[in-house]
């Protein structure tokens, strides 16, 4: 074992070398931190809540690992709509700014405390970050590190802990999704809605209604058993189906969608609502869209749902990791999710690649509500020529838009990486 680690060593402190990284002295802080170490990284950051340009690609100091935490070489990072809201100011009690985005990264771990069990310099992992994501090198507890599995590429597993964690946890630790129970899911094409589909797939006879912009319906109607347009109503489309309505709803969106939801529940069914994407509409905060979406919000009479048995919840992954201190419960749920990975029962979707001086034009894709599956910040990925015209440098007027969820099939694309 000994052997096998001071290979890896090596070998880790091989690719920092050939990157134009320092080497440091292992005999550094008395023997407690065992690897190598260099001056600055390369990072996206986030100089003030707005716009696009507000992020930029620039150098920071690297980080080093505090007690019972390991360093990490970031192979790629995932990229979610929370990311979008962050950077708009959009969430409740934002960090002051400038800051690192990204909650998820893949990577090979580099250094470590000697507080730290069960990894080993050389590891290649998968983990979440309080910020600071979207870098060359994160630190973060070993209590929200995984490993990553031998055929698991660091793309996939990128993709994979947000999506997956969310999605078991609503389906089976919130709602108790059992053997046919019916389920509607927004954004079906999303990275969290294919997950949902995937795991719904693990349990016998359970019907999963999605709704998602008509241009990727060809791409992922062999994942749901009915499938809708976004801007169809939803609400008679499954009582046709489904005169009683669903067992549960997974509802991303908010405003008006929550009574529409509650709506179609059957008796004793859960209502989950685990984000708002409603609110956002253009470049920058709207308070006129935040105010809507909060006017739309069925108000919830608790009487109401006693005498109809119906349940309404929230979820927050990133609140129970960092706020509630729930690692121990997400580490249990990560063991469940690698053994059906392993199983070859679900598999993280891939939207595309982008480098890390391309975030932009990923983020406006996200905005677009472009995406089938996760997109990934790649870090080792050169930028594409194509990418040389930076075409989301746009004003923070922050104007509405009526079409802003991106409906248009004959809307121009770029190329993207699968």
């Amino acid at each position: 074992m000994a052997k096998e680690g001071a290979q890896r060593a090596e070998e880790t402190e091989q690719m920092i070398e050939k990157e134009g990284g320092k080497e440091a002295s292992e005999g550094s802080a008395a023997g407690s931190l065992r690897a190598a170490d260099t001056k600055e990284m390369r990072a996206v950051v986030l100089s003030a809540f707005g716009g696009l340009n507000k992020l930029r690609v620039s150098k920071k100091a690297m980080p080093e690992p505090q007690d019972g935490e390991l360093k990490i070489r970031v192979k790629a990072c995932g990229l979610n709509f929370i990311d979008l809201m962050v950077r708009q100011g959009n969430i409740d009690n934002p960090p002051k700014t400038p800051l690192i985005p990204g909650f998820e990264c893949s990577g090979i771990v580099e250094a470590l405390r000697d507080s730290v069990k069960g990894f080993e310099i050389g590891d290649r992992v998968m983990a979440f970050v309080n910020y600071n994501a979207w870098a060359e090198v994160v630190c973060t507890p070993v209590e929200f590190v995984y490993k990553i599995p031998d055929d698991m590429s660091f793309s996939e597993a990128a993709a994979f802990p947000m999506n997956f964690v969310t999605a078991y946890m609503m389906l089976f630790e919130v709602a108790n999704l059992r053997e046919g129970m019916s389920v509607l899911v927004h954004s079906a094409g999303g990275g969290v809605g294919q997950a949902v589909a995937q795991l719904c797939s693990t349990v016998p006879n359970v019907t999963v209604f999605g709704t998602a912009s008509s241009f990727k319906h060809e791409a992922i109607k062999d994942s749901v058993t009915h499938l809708f347009d976004r801007n169809a109503d939803y609400v008679q489309e499954v009582k046709r189906i489904s005169a009683d309505g669903v067992d549960i709803v997974l509802d991303c969106l908010c405003g008006e969608n929550t009574g529409k939801g509650l709506s179609l529940l059957k008796p004793l069914g859960t209502y989950i609502l685990y984000g708002s994407s409603n609110m956002v509409t253009g470049e920058t905060k709207s308070f006129f869209s935040f105010a809507k979406s909060w006017w739309q919000v069925e108000k919830v009479n608790p009487i109401k749902l006693y005498e109809e048995n119906k349940v309404i919840a929230g979820f927050s992954l990133l609140n129970l990791l960092f706020k509630q201190n729930r690692g121990g419960l997400i580490k249990g749920v990560m063991d469940k999710l690698l053994n059906l990975y392993n199983s070859k029962k679900i598999k993280p979707v891939v939207d595309s690649l982008w480098a890390l001086e391309e975030v932009k034009e990923a983020m406006q894709r996200i905005h677009d509500r472009g995406n089938i599956g996760k997109l990934i910040l790649d870090v080792e990925k050169a930028p594409t020529p194509l990418m040389a015209n930076d075409s989301t440098e746009t004003s923070e007027a922050g104007e509405e838009e009526e079409d802003h969820e991106g409906d248009n099939e004959n809307k121009e694309r770029m190329p993207f990486i699968q």
